[in-house]
């Protein structure tokens, strides 16, 4: 019993079977971003104390290994709870803590009502309307709804400021009437999604309710049927909702704003961005251009590589030291592609590049390969292995360099297809893509 007796100051004492003397991480939690903060080391049974006095509410992740970890609520009480290093999450018991008593009941009955709907909506919505199992099935589909709401107010009434309760408020969706056919339902929650979210508690940002509310609502108009364009263009529609959602909170709307667009860029979603740094700003963004926040000149940039645009100049040393410029390069067109010898889909990509580049007869494309790497051993032996013939360049800086940050580098590779006067006609994101873009302007066969 001594071993469970708790200090008066905060913590986090936890039994974490099966995994002997490891080391636990304490990691806050901001978004999707998770920041190491404190450590100990458990005994021979899991037991470990941690420290959280003087930390802020929110949730923090205690972790173990890679795929070992729990995600618990901090709002200035003690937490007690066991779990197992084979099964974290399921093995889940809270001895000690309201707070995470309320959002773990409230996570496993949101994740099974939801499963209980998904599985109730085709019935709705095929069923015939005249049969008595329709009327049973109907009010099944709302009940669930309305038991969940009324779960959730009574805990609101109970625990007015409990962290764990705001959390599910987030969480929970809006009522979906039986009445609303299977055409309307989506375009109801599209309008509604965000009715009940109270984008004032910036509290909440410690947590990762405001980047899993982002992602379900894209998800509303995420369909594998567009095309690229298309998709780009509903994301479009979706931002727009969600930023002036967010408008009535900086914080929130920065948040918001920088999540969108890291997410966009990941997956190469370009005309959404472009569509963000003409219409948003970084409320925290300031004129004077040496006190521009990161997230606001990433948003101009963009602005300057989007398709149409003339794309940024810049002059980078060749494998043999001699500076190579951009805007030099006499050539009808210009295909520009930032790769490293450490990104795999690059260096699997060059040899059909160099198919592409050498059975030019006459050459109307040159390639200036922008190379992300630091290491000029590792870059020079590739390009002599492959017998790249193009124009090789790199300053060697990574993805700190200055051609990387004027063309918003992120990931590789990364490809822009320019004109004689180098506007960029397209950002192809796949072999396939690049291909395509060569075909559509006659490059190749």
């Amino acid at each position: 019993m001594t071993s469970w007796m708790l200090p008066a100051q905060g913590v986090f004492d936890g039994t974490i079977t099966g995994i002997g003397k490891s080391r636990i991480m304490l990691m806050s939690i901001y978004g999707e971003k998770l920041a190491a903060i404190d450590s100990t080391s458990c005994d021979s049974l899991g037991h470990f104390r941690i420290s959280l006095n003087g930390r802020m509410p929110g949730m923090y992740r205690v972790k173990w290994s890679k795929e070992g970890f729990v995600d618990l609520v901090w709002n200035n009480q003690n937490v007690q709870f066991s779990t197992t290093g084979s099964s974290p999450e399921d093995s889940l018991k809270i001895i000690s803590s309201v707070e995470n008593q309320i959002n773990l009941a409230f996570t496993k009955l949101d994740r099974l009502n939801q499963s209980k709907l998904q599985l109730l909506m085709p019935v709705v919505d095929y069923y015939p309307p005249n049969e008595a199992f329709y009327t049973l099935i109907t009010n099944e589909f709302e009940g669930i709804q309305r038991s969940q709401q009324r779960y959730l107010d009574s805990l609101a009434g109970l625990y007015p400021n409990a962290y764990a309760v705001r959390i599910a408020k987030v969480y929970q969706t809006p009522f979906l009437p039986v009445t609303l056919k299977k055409d309307v339902r989506i375009n109801f929650l599209k309008q509604h999604y965000f009715d009940q979210v109270d984008f004032k508690d910036t509290a909440l940002l410690h947590s990762m309710v405001f980047a899993n509310k982002a992602i379900s609502y894209l998800s509303l108009y995420s369909n594998n049927r567009l095309t690229q364009k298309q998709l780009e263009g509903e994301f479009i529609k979706a931002v727009t909702i969600m930023l002036s959602a967010a408008s009535v909170n900086t914080e929130i709307f920065k948040f918001w704003l920088d999540y969108l667009v890291g997410g966009f860029d990941k997956y190469h979603l370009d005309e959404v961005i472009t569509y963000i740094a003409d219409n948003f700003q970084d409320p925290y963004a300031c004129e004077d251009q040496q006190r521009k926040t990161a997230l606001q000149k990433k948003l101009e940039t963009f602005k300057k590589i989007s398709i149409g645009k003339i794309s940024p100049d810049m002059e980078v040393p060749d494998n043999k030291g001699k500076p190579v410029k951009l805007s030099a390069i006499n050539s009808e067109y210009t295909l520009v592609v930032f790769w490293s010898t450490q990104c795999p889909h690059c260096t699997a990509m060059m040899p059909r590049l160099k198919e592409l580049y050498d059975q030019q007869k006459p050459r109307r494309f040159e390639v200036m390969a922008v190379s992300i790497d630091t290491s000029r051993t590792a870059w020079t032996a590739f390009i002599k292995e492959q017998k790249l013939s193009w124009i090789n360049v790199s300053d060697l800086k990574g993805f700190g360099g200055k051609p990387a940050d004027d063309f918003n580098i992120y990931a590789t590779p990364t490809i822009f297809l320019l004109d004689r006067e180098k506007k960029i006609l397209s950002k192809p994101i796949s072999l396939r893509e690049l291909e395509a873009a060569l075909r559509e302007n006659k490059l190749i066969q």
